[in-house]
């Protein structure tokens, strides 16, 4: 396990937010993604509530955001070196905007996420 600052792993998540390509986060509708310090279940490294994009018809209007949960307990609790938490969270990122995309966990561990 390493330790890091709130601060400092919220700024990971901004970076690795920085590296999804505009042709994608252009797309990206009604959704916040946020830094919680501890998950709701051991293991869970983050979590992606709402209605993906491609699920979404014309009823969708006047709802709440999406929500991506980061979970920095997880994640620290898991890596042991800096570049570690970097690349962790970078993944899990990615690999929640996909299910906000509408790309289920069958077609991510598939591409390696």
């Amino acid at each position: 396990m390493i330790e890091m600052s709130r601060e400092d792993f919220e700024d990971l998540v901004g970076q690795a937010l920085d590296t999804i390509p505009t042709e994608l986060t252009d797309h990206m509708r009604n959704v916040v993604v946020q830094v919680e310090d501890h998950a709701p279940e051991p293991g869970l490294l983050g979590l992606y509530q709402g209605v993906p994009l491609t699920e979404r018809g014309d009823w969708y209007a006047g709802v709440l955001p999406d929500q991506i949960s980061i979970y920095r307990d997880q994640i620290l609790t898991i890596c042991d070196s800096r570049d570690q938490v970097v690349e962790e969270v970078r993944i899990t990122v990615v690999h929640e905007i996909a299910h906000h995309f509408g790309i289920d966990d069958e077609r991510l561990h598939t591409l390696g996420y």
